[in-house]
């Protein structure tokens, strides 16, 4: 379910990379390409609130295998990936100012007709989307089609280039390769690549040759292994701090996993409450990236201060906090 949920996440919003939700799904962060001739390539980070309106906050920036936790003079690069904070409402009017590439998804072809698979169609299916589902199996497609009576159920074999060219894989607006077999998800993704303009998402399980995987042209990958093992992380780093100041109540793994974001909730009898921030001795490589006062999202500012019955959000390279006073040198 939550895989499902996180690829529909990159259906309904599709010229992010990734896409990670805080405070109850009020904050996203979302995460791009740079691409050629984009407006943001050469500016500073510092500069880009000025040039475009709305909230828009910049939190790492990956940049040939470096992790950058930016300070407002880094300036950004074509081919740069960036986390940004912002709200979903103003992500199409924001990718049409930068230059980055964005059109409505009104199709899904998913590959694979397993459980996964089934969320994600009921998902899509609530949204008004159009769903094809091509499964192998002719009693799972049976079983499909009467759980699913939205969405069209395809008996046969995904990796049949004819039957794909029948389905009209080229007008198809999003491919999802979601078969029981990396491999085959891999390689249908890029064949997908080259007969489409569809937005992929490619479900790999295996973690290993991961330089290779991330070279290709597979669009956002989703590791399901990775998802769990953040679900657990977060649980485990929450109870070992239960008696803390700050409880973790989300925590996502990123930039491959050289960095974090994660949310505290922040208690009465924390050691920061009521400083500014700017007096704050913050360790280096972190970033604090949102406030979350009673459902009012504040960009933070180095006047503004910490209370109690916050959720605060902080990006780092720095992996294993567990209390928001580990963000203290």
């Amino acid at each position: 379910w939550a895989t499902a949920v996180e690829i529909a996440r990159l259906i309904q919003i599709p010229s992010a990379m990734e896409v990670d939700s805080f405070a109850n799904n009020r904050v996203n962060m979302i995460r791009f390409l740079i691409p050629e001739g984009s407006v943001l390539a050469d500016m500073k980070v510092a500069d880009v609130g000025g040039a475009f309106k709305g909230s828009f906050l910049i939190c790492v920036i990956e940049r040939n295998h470096e992790i950058i936790i930016p300070s407002g003079d880094v300036v950004l690069k074509k081919g740069d990936n960036i986390s940004v904070i912002m709200p979903l409402a103003e992500v199409d009017k924001m990718c049409k100012e930068v230059g980055i590439h964005t059109r409505n998804i009104k199709n899904v072809m998913i590959a694979g007709g397993g459980t996964m698979s089934y969320y994600l169609a009921k998902i899509l299916n609530k949204a008004n989307k159009r769903v094809k589902i091509i499964e192998m199996n002719r009693k799972r497609c049976e079983l499909l089609s009467g759980l699913l009576p939205k969405t069209m159920i395809i008996h046969g074999d995904a990796t049949d280039n004819k039957l794909l060219e029948e389905e009209d894989l080229a007008a198809t607006d999003a491919f999802v390769a979601l078969t029981g077999f990396d491999e085959e998800n891999i390689m249908l993704s890029l064949y997908a690549s080259s007969q489409s303009k569809a937005k992929l998402i490619t479900k790999v399980n295996k973690i290993a040759f991961e330089n290779v995987i991330n070279s290709l042209n597979l669009g956002s990958l989703i590791q399901p292994k990775m998802l769990t093992a953040e679900i657990i992380l977060q649980y485990v780093r929450a109870m070992q701090n239960s008696m803390g100041s700050s409880n973790i109540e989300t925590l996502y793994k990123i930039a491959a996993d050289k960095a974090e974001a994660l949310e505290f909730r922040v208690k009465e009898g924390s050691p920061i409450l009521g400083i500014p921030l700017e007096k704050l001795k913050l360790i280096d490589n972190l970033l604090v990236a949102c406030i979350n006062r009673g459902g009012t999202i504040i960009t933070p500012r180095g006047k503004d201060t910490v209370e109690a019955g916050d959720t605060v959000i902080v990006v780092t390279t720095h992996t294993g906090l567990n209390d928001l006073t580990d963000i203290l040198r």
